[in-house]
């Protein structure tokens, strides 16, 4: 029987990303990884992002999905509602990864390699195991509140991660069915925390692999006060709500 690759879908949302998302799709492209999908999921974006995409999946290098929504509800949801689609249109790899190049899609063949040959239920790009790194154009305060943060979500929930904010992560698909992604409700660094406590609450593994994060080159970053207060709120009420 011919040996067949694992589909792999790429969710990445959207929103004003109009020069970057054709970048991604080359640079995922130039990974050469067989069966590799993309799946875009557009906010709406007011600068004509989701026309990119709907290009992008008539003529792009490799197979593009669109998932258009009207309703900017964050990150999040926005994941949430990709990896459902990824899911139902039988993905076995799900990686999520933002639309503003900060996270290197060269980190990906070595991500699934732990994926498929270990017991690894979701592997985390991680900016912070030997070999990590963050940007180096961050200043001093903004290292120090993303150290912190990890800190902090750790001592509270005992991830035992390294970077347990990390946004860069390659799924089993049946992890994604285990922990229920449907039903998770949080937004923004949160979301990534959630769906991490629900992996360590199943007794599954969480593994990393380095990865060096970029600042966005273009476009503006969307964090707000509310993303940061909510992130300060969900490890508290994980543990000790309904979570």
């Amino acid at each position: 029987m011919e040996n067949v690759s694992p589909k792999v879908t790429v969710v990445v949302p959207t929103y004003n990303e109009r020069d970057n998302l054709p970048k991604i799709v080359e640079l995922l492209a130039a990974l050469k990884i067989s069966n590799l999908h993309v799946l875009v999921v557009d906010d709406n974006s007011p600068d004509g992002t989701g026309d990119v995409a709907d290009k992008l999946a008539v003529d792009g290098p490799i197979p593009v999905g669109v998932l258009h929504r009207t309703v900017k509800d964050g990150l999040g949801r926005a994941y949430v509602e990709g990896m459902t689609r990824a899911l139902s249109e039988d993905a076995d790899i799900v990686i999520q990864m933002d639309a503003d190049l900060s996270h290197p899609t060269t980190a990906i063949p070595a991500m699934i390699e732990v994926l498929t040959t270990t017991d690894a239920a979701v592997v985390l790009g991680s900016r912070y195991v030997e070999g990590g790194a963050t940007a180096s154009e961050w200043p001093w305060h903004r290292k120090a509140l993303s150290a912190w943060a990890n800190f902090y979500v750790n001592a509270i929930l005992q991830l035992k991660v390294k970077d347990a904010t990390a946004g860069f992560k390659a799924w089993k698909a049946d992890t994604l069915r285990a922990i229920d992604v449907a039903s998770v409700k949080s937004n923004g660094y949160a979301f990534q925390v959630e769906m991490n406590y629900r992996v360590v609450k199943k007794g599954l593994r969480i593994a990393e692999v380095p990865i060096r994060f970029e600042e966005r080159t273009e476009g503006v970053s969307k964090m707000s006060l509310a993303v940061q207060l909510e992130s300060a709120r969900v490890p508290w009420k994980l543990r000790f709500g309904k979570g």
